[in-house]
């Protein structure tokens, strides 16, 4: 008798997937390429000279509903004339493919090619058009409800200080049997974030859906306009929670030397400049930015230990040089009078 041992993950064949865009877009001479695994695969497909890409999930990090919000968003943004990398319905209407795969059902969705690549230190005119459609993405983000509403099982990420502080903080907590000084120093920072929060008026932040990932990786600049993509973190949440994303990664341009502090001041003031031309941010939602960074490392260091494509971040070795990394950008950031905690020895 003839059987498949069980996999808890598989890598689909490209020319299987090319097979089944051919069969349900009804497109000739599609070839598919493996580009690269990650949260999801990610594959390359092109057709009569065109290029899409394919997005295969997993099914232990997103099921049909959470993917069909998704894909809800992107068409609204689509829609608005957002520039996102939106899914394409098959020849039947469908955006979203089941899969049979070893392991169990995996879903697909073909979404449209971002032209362009990544650009780590935007120019002015690179900054203003990221600001402007940040902003606009904001303003569509924030009136809609989604399929897989908050807080049953199917719902998407909801960014809150319990899913980014409180549950994380005490998900970690085994991963630091070796640097118990850098847990407690996790745990005093989580303190001080939450003293700083209670003094600003965050009700009155605004909300909505949020990228939560404004890193380089996930948009392109075609000359000085971007398209954004890689959406599979969305959540709702507070909205500055997309601007903090993308100040930190200037944080970290500057801390290995490839801007200087007063370049980082002026992108900022520029990008932020031209968000406002679209919608406004606060001084309070602003204030809390380099707070807010803290509960960005913790979310995504908790999800790396779900995914075995990142088990590698939380070993203790490599958890440990993170740590350090993570407590000197807040040394440098925080002002007072909420400094970090010490660094510890």
């Amino acid at each position: 008798m003839n059987s498949i041992f069980p996999a808890s993950y598989s890598t689909l064949m490209p020319s299987a997937l090319a097979d089944l865009v051919s069969r349900k877009y009804g497109w000739p001479a599609v070839q598919c390429e493996f580009l690269m695994r990650g949260v999801g695969d990610t594959y390359l497909v092109e057709s009569a000279g065109n290029r899409y890409i394919l997005r295969v999930y997993r099914s232990s990090h997103r099921n049909r509903v959470q993917i069909g919000a998704e894909v809800d968003l992107l068409l609204a943004l689509q829609q608005a004339e957002v520039p996102v990398s939106f899914p394409i319905p098959d020849h039947a209407g469908e955006h979203v493919q089941v899969i049979s795969a070893v392991e169990g059902q995996r879903y697909a969705v073909l979404f449209s090619y971002a032209a362009g690549s990544s650009v780590a230190i935007l120019n002015a005119a690179q900054l203003g058009e990221l600001g402007r459609q940040m902003a606009r993405f904001h303003q569509i983000s924030a009136g809609l409800e989604l399929l897989g509403g908050l807080g049953s099982s199917n719902s998407r990420w909801t960014f809150d200080l319990e899913t980014t502080l409180f549950g994380p903080l005490a998900r970690l907590k085994p991963y630091f049997a070796e640097d118990p000084a850098g847990y407690a120093w996790f745990e005093q920072a989580v303190e001080q974030v939450v003293a700083k929060l209670t003094q600003l008026d965050v009700s009155a932040f605004s909300t909505g859906y949020c990228h939560f990932d404004f890193l380089p990786k996930n948009f392109h600049f075609d000359g000085d306009n971007v398209t954004f993509f890689d959406f599979d973190f969305m959540g709702r949440g507070w909205l500055v929670y997309d601007i903090m994303s993308f100040w930190q990664q200037m944080t970290i341009h500057v801390h290995f030397g490839r801007m200087t502090p007063e370049a980082l001041d002026e992108a900022y003031a520029h990008f932020l400049a031209a968000y406002r031309t679209y919608r406004s941010v606060s001084e309070q939602e602003l204030e809390a930015v380099p707070y807010l960074t803290l509960g960005f490392w913790l979310f995504y260091s908790d999800f790396h230990t779900t995914h075995d494509g990142f088990y590698e971040f939380v070993q203790p070795g490599h958890l440990k040089i993170r740590v350090r990394f993570i407590q000197q950008l807040m040394k440098k950031y925080w002002p007072d009078p909420f400094p970090a905690p010490e660094i510890p020895d």
